[in-house]
């Protein structure tokens, strides 16, 4: 159903199958059958874990109990008595320009030192990271030919295998035409890696190593980091926020305007230079 029906991804279903194992593991393999008070038994056993995760658990669980009962599988829906604990939406962590700038001084350093497949290869992953607002899973598995030179965009299948249209700048085509003609062309893949594509985990290193050379605290940096920085620095230059929904590939607005967190002074300044009304000579009163 959650493949089918609710069209969920890869690492969804991956985390709802690992969720659901785990508690049935904890009842003994009677997950199905498990009664309020079991899951209310199964709830104090996450007591050490954080909210987030909870809310996960128990969000993968009220789905199959609410699954069972619409096949009939089951008469009674005992996931009331599952914690609700919620989530604090923190904010994502954020580099400024700066940060963004010593990135690509970096990639333009080796670029000069020499074109290399690797090199060229860094270049291309940076660019569409920052200048698209790519997840990294959508980064890494991106087919050999989406990105066109002469195309200022591309339409992609995401989360949930929606397709969205996301925009790639004239330095973003230059740089994936530079290095994909290093690349087999029979290749399946933009980032091949073996028998299949670049891996998240060696996107995630990539880009941490690129941050140490550059000065950055690789602590503060990741793919999806700079997906962040993608949103917000477009949020700062005056984009709307129903734009950046669509290009980040947002089911829903809420998960947006978590990049709303610029600072409000930034904010006053877009309505003061924006607005329709600016140029509008005072109502008399």
């Amino acid at each position: 159903m959650m493949a089918a029906e609710a069209g969920a991804a890869a690492n969804t279903l991956a985390a709802y199958r690992r969720d659901l194992e785990g508690a049935s593991g904890h009842l003994a393999g009677r997950l199905g059958e498990a009664d309020a008070a079991a899951l209310r038994d199964l709830g104090k056993s996450w007591l050490s874990l954080a909210r987030s995760s909870v809310a996960r658990k128990a969000s993968a669980l009220r789905r199959f109990f609410g699954f069972l009962a619409e096949e009939g599988l089951r008469r009674d829906d005992p996931s009331d008595a599952l914690p609700r604990p919620g989530t604090a939406r923190t904010l994502p962590k954020v580099l400024g320009h700066g940060d963004v700038d010593r990135l690509f001084v970096e990639v333009a350093r080796r670029l000069d030192e020499a074109r290399s497949p690797a090199h060229l290869r860094l270049s291309a992953l940076i660019e569409l990271l920052y200048g698209s607002g790519l997840r990294a899973t959508e980064l890494v598995s991106l087919p050999r030919h989406l990105i066109r030179a002469e195309q200022p965009y591309a339409i992609l299948r995401g989360k949930g295998g929606r397709e969205r249209l996301v925009p790639v700048s004239d330095r973003a085509r230059a740089a994936v035409a530079a290095y994909a003609a290093t690349l087999p062309k029979d290749a399946a893949w933009l980032f091949p890696s073996g028998k299949k594509h670049l891996s998240r985990v060696r996107l995630f290193q990539i880009v941490r190593e690129l941050a140490m050379a550059a000065g950055i605290d690789p602590e503060r940096i990741s793919p999806h980091v700079l997906r962040h920085a993608f949103a917000t620095h477009l949020l700062e230059g005056g984009a709307d926020l129903r734009a950046l929904q669509t290009m980040l590939g947002h089911a829903d607005i809420a998960t947006t305007q978590i990049y709303t967190h610029v600072d409000s002074r930034r904010l006053v300044e877009l309505v003061n230079q924006r607005h329709p009304l600016v140029d509008a000579p005072p109502a008399k009163s």
